[in-house]
């Protein structure tokens, strides 16, 4: 049994699975009770999250009640060529472009280091580990991209043969921001996350996740597990897209909380998350990330991402990096932590709930057919739009 532990006070936007019309419908939650609120007004979370006020809509949106929130987050959740049949939760976005942060963080950024210098081999981390670690320390810490100071530390690090394409995006004037997974292809609570079968080296990314109008303006937050190859990437950055957008890879939410009086932007600022990986073989994991260690502002990232420079007209999701370093060794001393397939990981944080997920290949989790097109047949023949 899937525990989202929602909060009581939150305003939150979810999707379902709806077997009564084979297609997903968008619900909120009321007194622990999931309510269908669907309508000509609102078919999708893109259409909520483009109004003028998310929150209050959702508030006072007509409903029907589905069932309560404990049994649907049981039922066997996957895409939608998962169970059809039943009810179950799907990925809390729809027509939003999917992005991501990279490099936000600085234990992460020494990790895309060590990735780029062991080119993916992870018996030779350890000591590129502690190479970076002497130079580097954590004079990255308290550094704010862009700055003079980070420039003096680029300097630095060229002059000891160290420089880095993630320390340029890290501590650099320019964010990584890349497509993270294609419309509708993210998958939800309860769902298999799929890994590429040609890596042998990768683990999870525990994120927040915001929801951001076409207009640029952040409207909510969500969860992510902004699933990694560790290996694939480290061979080549040229590679991110194969190590980072593969079948089932992206998992999101267990819904978006909408910001109100209660829930802004500044809660995510301070916002901690906590990481579980429990495997089939007893090994636990235990990982935390602490938003107030970021290196640039979540509204800067946004600000970023979309622009006059880059327009997304049915607006997107944003995940904003972690702090996350995964160099705990599982298996083999120095080579730090791999998945195994049946891993269990559980992402949290108080304000948004949890996210948990099971480990397989990419090639065994259910394949991904119902896109854009089958999204609009689906409304059109409910009579939404």
């Amino acid at each position: 049994m899937t525990d989202f532990n929602l909060p009581d006070d939150g305003v939150f936007i979810g999707r379902i699975w709806s077997p009564e019309v084979q297609g997903p419908s968008v619900v909120t939650l009321r007194d622990g009770k999931i309510v269908d609120i669907t309508s000509k007004q609102a078919p999708s979370v893109r259409d909520i999250c483009e109004m003028e006020d998310p929150a209050a809509y959702v508030r006072s949106a007509g409903g029907v009640t589905i069932g309560d929130l404990a049994s649907l987050a049981a039922n066997p959740a996957g895409d939608m060529a998962g169970d059809l049949a039943r009810p179950h939760f799907l990925a809390p976005c729809d027509l939003q472009a999917v992005k991501a942060c990279g490099v936000t963080f600085a234990s992460s950024m020494v990790e895309r280091v060590i990735e780029e210098k062991a080119a993916g081999d992870p018996k030779k981390a350890q000591d590129i580990r502690a190479r970076v670690g002497d130079i580097i320390g954590g004079s990255l810490r308290n550094i704010k991209a862009g700055s003079d100071e980070a420039a003096q530390v680029k300097a630095a690090l060229i002059a000891e043969g160290l420089w880095s394409q993630y320390l340029e995006v890290g501590i650099g004037p320019d964010a990584e921001v890349f497509t993270k997974a294609q419309v509708l292809s993210s998958v939800g609570p309860g769902a298999e996350v799929g890994l590429h079968p040609v890596s042998k080296w990768n683990n999870p990314e525990p994120e927040i996740v915001l929801a951001v109008s076409s207009k640029g303006r952040i409207v909510g937050a969500s969860l992510g597990n902004d699933v990694n190859l560790r290996d694939v990437e480290g061979r080549s950055a040229l590679l991110l897209g194969k190590a980072k957008d593969n079948n089932a890879s992206c998992a999101i939410g267990p819904m978006i909380r909408l910001f109100d009086d209660a829930f802004t932007l500044d809660d995510v600022r301070e916002a901690e998350l906590d990481l579980t990986v429990t495997g089939e073989d007893g090994y636990v994991l235990k990982g935390h990330s602490s938003m107030n260690q970021i290196s640039r502002d979540p509204a800067d990232l946004v600000a970023q991402t979309l622009g006059r420079h880059h327009q997304y007209p049915d607006g997107l999701v944003l995940f904003l990096g972690t702090l996350f370093a995964p160099t705990q060794d599982r298996d083999t001393p120095g080579e730090g932590f791999t998945h195994k397939i049946g891993d269990v990981v559980t992402i949290s944080s108080p304000r948004l709930g949890n996210l948990t997920n099971t480990v397989r290949l990419s090639t065994e989790c259910p394949e991904w057919t119902f896109g854009v097109a089958s999204f609009m047949r689906n409304l059109a023949a409910r009579n939404l739009i």
